[in-house]
């Protein structure tokens, strides 16, 4: 059926959705591919008839897709415009079901080497976090390392519930479950994971297992790989002042909104802001002064994790936002660029920071719901994979990259001499959180885990 809110679902567009009307009572697992358009027709004259095409895979789970901002209002509703005649408006939707390969009988390991996560309801955020995790050999390994006996409960206890799911991502044929971890959090109802998010999950599972490493053969491991410092600063302009202060980081929030690309929102993150006339700053011993304020980075970690800020509060509209704007990311991340303008002062200039993609966490949808996977190349090898929940494809760079760069997409036209004004969409999948590795580190990082490393028990 479809699904349209004809004073916009939030915005001053006509929203318009394709829907699967019976979702709720479908058997686990069903899924259909569509390829489809939706139109508002021009009732005076069809050449302006606004038509846009778009594909989604509908499951139970995701079962409507479409347009949030199909049309402006303002134009729909203006009556010499065509789209409104008589009070009438005309709707038509054109579907093309595709036959795609079995679900069940696509076997990830046999297709991939590696095996999906299930999704619990709610967790697909965290499957994609803990894939990416996984794939960082040096952490799994410690992981590993860490001590647990055959007397610990799995649900009560994270070291062992982590070892136990990455022995089985590592071996198991099959998708592996993720409820033993998850109770172990205390995260055992789907209300308790809609108040997280991925970062501050990421950050739980770390500061938990840094807790947990201590006193172990392992401690430290979580600093060695993600603790990055940067320094806060302010200086005086007109007296002899400066007052810094060091911090530790083991994620950057990036600004996509007003950034084109990675680059740019680190060159906004060191901008230095002036403080003067109300806003100067009170130092010590000299009163209120003219200064300048910033941040520089002493150290970046081996492994630089990326947290994309794609969502954020709009004051106006009083709701919580996605940007889908473009926002480009490089395979490979120069941060000593123009001079190690990034860095501060006791940075040390003999470590080359290069860095080369390794993951791309993805979100696709809206505010209040969606779809999450990751793009990893677990080797950094030219070989990409999509861990999608219980799914594992190969697949290609310009997916991994540039598909999910967002921003607008030009759809090739389905029949030719129809309507033939190249159809641009808004891309509502795109990048949210990228893991980079060093360079001069990566042959560390990406190091063999075999059997000799996991626990006897465990195995």
């Amino acid at each position: 059926r479809v699904l349209i809110f004809p004073k916009g679902n939030n915005v001053d567009h006509l929203s318009m959705y394709l829907d699967v009307a019976d979702s709720a009572n479908l058997p686990y697992g069903w899924s259909r591919y569509a390829q489809f358009s939706l139109a508002i027709v021009n009732q005076i004259h069809n050449k302006y008839t606004v038509r846009k095409d778009t594909q989604h895979q509908f499951t139970a789970r995701e079962s409507d897709w479409g347009f949030t901002s199909f049309m402006p209002l303002s134009e729909l509703y203006d009556p010499g415009r065509g789209y409104l005649v008589n009070d009438t408006c005309i709707v038509e939707a054109e579907v093309a079901v595709r036959k795609i390969t079995d679900y069940w009988t696509y076997d990830s390991r046999k297709e991939t080497g590696y095996v999906g996560l299930k999704n619990q309801g709610a967790t697909c955020y965290m499957n994609s976090l803990l894939q990416t995790l996984y794939h960082i050999p040096y952490f799994r390994k410690a992981v590993y390392h860490m001590p647990t006996t055959e007397n610990d409960l799995p649900s009560g206890s994270i070291p062992l519930a982590l070892q136990s799911l990455f022995y089985k991502l590592q071996y198991s044929d099959n998708s592996v479950a993720t409820k033993e971890l998850t109770k172990s959090f205390g995260w055992d109802t789907y209300d308790s994971f809609m108040q997280h998010d991925v970062q501050e999950l990421n950050r739980v599972l770390c500061e938990k297992l840094e807790d947990k490493m201590k006193g172990t053969v392992v401690e430290g491991t979580i600093q060695q790989l993600f603790e990055g410092h940067h320094m806060n600063y302010i200086e005086c302009i007109n007296v002899d002042y400066k007052s810094t202060r060091k911090e530790s980081f083991y994620d950057l929030q990036l600004d996509v909104k007003g950034c084109r690309d990675v680059y740019a929102s680190f060159d906004k993150y060191v901008e230095v802001e002036r403080l003067e006339g109300d806003n100067k700053y009170h130092a010590e011993q000299h009163g209120l002064q003219d200064a300048k304020k910033g941040v520089l980075f002493i150290d970046f970690p081996p492994v630089l994790q990326l947290q994309l800020k794609r969502f954020e509060y709009d004051f106006m509209r009083d709701t919580m936002v996605k940007i889908n704007d473009r926002y480009e990311f490089p395979l490979q991340l120069d941060l000593d660029r123009e001079d190690g303008k990034y860095l501060s002062p006791d940075a040390d200039r003999r470590v080359r920071n290069l860095y080369t993609l390794h993951g791309v966490l993805v979100h696709s949808g809206g505010v209040h719901g969606g779809h999450y996977y990751a793009f990893i190349r677990p080797t950094l090898s030219e070989q990409w994979f999509k861990f999608d929940d219980e799914r594992v494809t190969k697949e290609d760079i310009k997916r991994a990259l540039e598909e999910q760069y967002g921003g607008e997409e030009e759809l090739p036209h389905t029949n030719p001499g129809f309507n033939n004004t190249p159809f641009k969409f808004t891309k509502y999948s795109n990048a949210y959180m990228l893991v980079y590795i060093r360079e001069s580190d990566k042959d560390k990082i990406i190091c063999n885990v075999d059997e000799k490393d996991i626990a006897e028990h465990l195995r």
